[in-house]
């Protein structure tokens, strides 16, 4: 009889245990075992932007989208990642000029630094992606890149311990579908913040002070140049043609017009950001200046003339009138813009 009382007395227990291990829904169970990730976001920045709910970092979607960043299987000849071309130590950009594919094949722009993604709402110079999942397509597919595909590098990894493993942590299961690849490489992009410059040291923090230098530079951009470079992240995500050198595959390249078909959209880039952009040379769609000193020279000598030049250059006879020490400045207060713990210098 006792028995029969302990074993009544344990049954609520034993059922509750039961619950908790076999009867929890799967997404509720891997939200346990695969957590979200608290972001640190500066109290200077912008609200993220909305579809990272889509994409949101957890700690084995955010490892497993690293793994697949350095992964050479993305590309046809398993020679070159995302990271080839996306160093950490250049901001997740690279040297050179335009980006360098599979072959040592040349492709048409200028490698764009990755940083502080989860803010943004467009990427890549014509903002042809507004969901950063989608982001990775281009460079898997393009010819000049990785020229592959996303059935070819899903053939190659299906058989990877490695990855039925890290797919399992990340995603309940072994199965490696193209939207899980996708998924978590922005996982891991949505991470890559950086708000630790001397910059923000001195604006939000306030622990450190500019050089006199530096604030002179700091009052000169607000009057030259904040009007498009505004804001924490130092972009207004606009698109504007600035009348740049014009690039030698003028069939190809159109700028926004690719994406619009709009005439008027011809030669537009999107606004980069200049966070970091001491690291970040060459500079310009597709790598036309290799210092910043030489973009200064060149809007100080006058820019381009195009029918949709921005108004701010074409009310101003094309140019942005720079003394050379104005120069010096400018070029000192962006440097505080770096962040060498972003990089992995500090």
């Amino acid at each position: 009889m006792k028995n029969i009382l302990k074993f009544s007395l344990l049954l609520p227990f034993l059922y509750a245990c039961n619950k908790n291990t076999t009867d929890i829904p799967k997404e509720e169970a891997l939200q346990l075992t695969n957590p979200r990730l608290s972001l640190s976001i500066p109290s200077n920045f912008p609200p993220l932007n909305p579809l990272i709910e889509t994409a949101y970092p957890t700690e084995y979607g955010v490892a497993l989208g690293d793994k697949l960043f350095h992964e050479v299987r993305l590309s046809r000849d398993n020679s070159i990642s995302c990271a080839t071309c996306h160093i950490r130590g250049q901001a997740y950009a690279d040297r050179n000029p335009r980006a360098v594919g599979v072959a040592g094949k040349i492709g048409l722009r200028n490698t764009p630094p990755i940083q502080n993604m989860a803010f943004l709402t467009e990427y890549m110079w014509d903002g042809a992606v507004v969901d950063l999942k989608e982001q990775p397509i281009t460079p898997i597919v393009t010819h000049e890149e990785m020229d592959s595909s996303l059935l070819e590098v899903k053939e190659k990894l299906k058989d990877d311990p490695y990855y039925k493993e890290a797919f399992t942590k990340a995603f309940g299961d072994a199965q490696i579908t193209s939207d899980r690849i996708l998924g978590s490489i922005a996982q891991f992009m949505y991470t890559l913040i950086s708000a630790n410059s001397k910059y923000d040291r001195v604006t939000r923090d306030h622990t450190a002070t500019f050089s006199l230098l530096e604030q002179q530079g700091y009052e000169l951009f607000q009057s030259k140049c904040a009007s498009c470079h505004k804001g924490t992240l130092f972009t207004d995500e606009s698109f504007r043609n600035i009348g740049f050198p014009e690039h030698p595959d003028r069939v190809e390249e159109s700028g926004r017009g690719r994406v619009t078909g709009s005439e008027d959209d011809l030669y537009r880039f999107r606004v980069p950001s200049l966070r970091n952009i001491a690291y970040t040379a060459p500079y310009g769609s597709f790598g036309q200046f290799a210092s910043l000193k030489e973009v200064l020279d060149y809007f100080d000598q006058g820019v381009l003339d195009y029918p949709n030049l921005d108004p701010i250059l074409k009310n101003n006879n094309r140019r942005i009138p720079l003394t050379e020490a104005e120069k010096e400045a400018l070029i000192a207060f962006m440097q505080t813009l770096s962040d060498p713990q972003f990089i992995g210098r500090e």
